[in-house]
């Protein structure tokens, strides 16, 4: 008999094996396996209350919490489909996710529901609000969630018929354009990357993963499932704070973590690291952007912690490579061990990677010749809800491609170097240069400007503007700082400004962005961070 890969699964072997075993940490609050589950099934009875079944697609705004981690579960209990949100984003960027998925239910942190409240009026799918909070009240016009579930019954839901290559998350991404893509997730994509993520991080039964990343992002890079498949404890860190992640790592053992580089460096340079007793010698998963190789030195040397790097995208669930020492190392012959651990890496477990020129062939694999990063595997995306055109672009002769330029080397060891697509990723948020473009068009003193990433040591890269001003205007580049703050998320403004006479362009009027970046990324070999 076929069994198929269901993301329910892991949930279910931990809570029927070890349902004693603490499961979740956040706050104050302390939830065993057993009450993971039974919480995952008054919130899937629910949900079906409310009317959500097969194929409904119910969102979550949320900073970490537990409730976002009963939502992974829940949500796909019942054949429904999940749409984490981005709680950085704009009311305005809500509104077009919710509206374009069909959002039938909508699970908002109470801290954001004023968020959602914004854009009410023009939500033409919602039926339900639900507020996530811990005790108190929900605001006007919300239901509570914790009241709700508490009054249902225990005990599992109906069985649902279920296929691997359904629908699991449907999980947004600004890519290339001012309009995010909506990236669909099977749970066989999400399943065979649950496995990778256990296989290539050594997670174990015994660990303790500390949640820096936020939950919203590719899934958790499949951190909800792989930990629960093994039964280890989530510890949730709803912000991120150097003394908080400490006291945390102290406290409850933690050994294992994943975030973006920015993140990282705030573990570094926390000033008080001496004062913790921290007994364990925890792992840290980065990705988002490759991590200077001090900070791999510094982790390992002066912390004596370890340190794994992956690369991915939401669209491949996202884990493509994985770098961490092997016998390759040796067989190069020396060099700076921690320069080659900074790269992208070879390929994960299932996953076949190819670097290959604008003919689809591989480029030389001598570290120096340039080509697309491309990938065959099943954690590729099943496509991109409702835009067959950008799915058949990014599919193609049967090779997922990631606009991701690098070189790689005789042992198949990737390293990115620049990016064809216009997308500018910072902290690990992917920003879309024409959409911070579209919003400085809009001031009145602009009439020309372009916008591209630059080095910065803590976020990677950020956005940067030049502006060309109208005859006769004036603007600062404070003011015009400011008025991006205003109409766009904080994380997408640019980090500073140059006021130019004019932008270089082809002959055809097309700006030259390469040329551009070129003045702020002269003398760097590698061309993203």
């Amino acid at each position: 008999m076929e069994v198929p890969l269901l993301v329910n699964d892991f949930l279910r072997r931990a809570a029927k094996l070890y349902p004693n075993k603490v499961a979740v940490v956040d706050a104050g609050r302390r939830y065993t396996y057993g009450d993971f589950q039974e919480r995952v099934n008054r919130l899937a009875r629910a949900l079906l209350d409310k009317g959500v079944g097969r194929g409904d697609r119910v969102c979550i705004l949320s900073p970490n919490s537990h409730f976002f981690l009963e939502a992974f579960y829940a949500v796909p209990q019942i054949g429904a489909v999940l749409v984490p949100l981005n709680f950085r984003l704009l009311a305005a960027d809500h509104e077009y996710i919710i509206n374009h998925s069909g959002v039938k239910l909508v699970i908002a942190d109470r801290e954001y529901t004023n968020v959602v409240d914004e854009i009410r009026g023009n939500l033409s799918t919602v039926q339900h609000y639900l507020s996530a909070w811990d005790g108190g009240d929900p605001p006007t016009g919300w239901q509570d969630l914790e009241t709700l579930t508490a009054q249902q019954e225990g005990g599992s839901t109906p069985a649902v018929d279920l296929d691997e290559n359904d629908l699991l998350s449907i999980n947004y991404t600004s890519g290339t354009t001012s309009r995010p893509k909506g990236v669909m997730l099977t749970h066989r994509n999400v399943y065979i990357n649950a496995y990778n993520f256990i296989a290539h991080a050594g997670i174990r039964h015994d660990d303790v993963e500390l949640w820096t990343l936020p939950m919203f992002h590719a899934n958790g890079w499949g951190g909800p499932y792989a930990l629960t498949a093994v039964a280890a404890t989530h510890v949730v860190l709803r912000t991120v704070d150097g003394a908080e992640i400490f006291r945390l790592i102290e406290n409850e053992g933690v050994t294992f973590a994943c975030m973006a580089p920015a993140v990282l460096n705030t573990i570094l340079n926390y000033p008080d690291r001496d004062g913790h007793d921290v007994r364990t010698k925890p792992r840290f998963m980065v990705a988002g952007a490759p991590p200077p190789a001090a900070f791999i030195k510094r982790l390992e040397e002066e912390i004596g912690w370890e340190f794994i790097q992956i690369y991915g995208l939401t669209e491949t669930a996202p884990i493509l490579t994985i770098s961490r020492p092997d016998h390759n190392l040796e067989a190069e012959g020396g060099g700076d061990p921690y320069q080659r651990r900074a790269r992208a890496g070879v390929d994960a477990i299932g996953v076949e990677v190819q670097v290959l020129d604008s003919e689809g062939n591989p480029v030389p694999m001598d570290d120096q010749s340039i080509g697309e990063v491309c990938a065959r595997s099943n954690v590729v995306l099943k496509g991109y809800w409702e835009d067959p055109e950008a799915t058949a672009n990014a599919i193609r002769d049967g090779y997922f491609h990631t606009g991701d330029l690098a070189t790689w080397d005789r042992f198949g060891n990737v390293n990115i170097v620049d990016r064809q697509k216009d997308v500018i990723i910072s902290c690990g948020e992917n920003i879309s240069s024409a959409e911070v473009e579209g919003a400085l068009y809009k001031h009145p003193a602009v009439v020309e400007c372009a916008v591209v990433g630059v080095p910065s040591e803590k976020w990677g890269e950020t956005p940067r503007a030049l502006v060309v001003l109208k005859d006769g205007a004036s603007a600062s580049e404070e003011e015009v700082v400011s008025f991006a703050r205003e109409n766009l998320a904080h994380f997408k403004c640019p980090s500073g400004v140059d006021f130019v006479d004019a932008l270089p362009r082809t002959a055809t009027g097309k700006i030259q962005k390469f040329l551009i970046r070129e003045k702020y990324w002269k003398g760097v070999e590698r061309r993203v961070n």
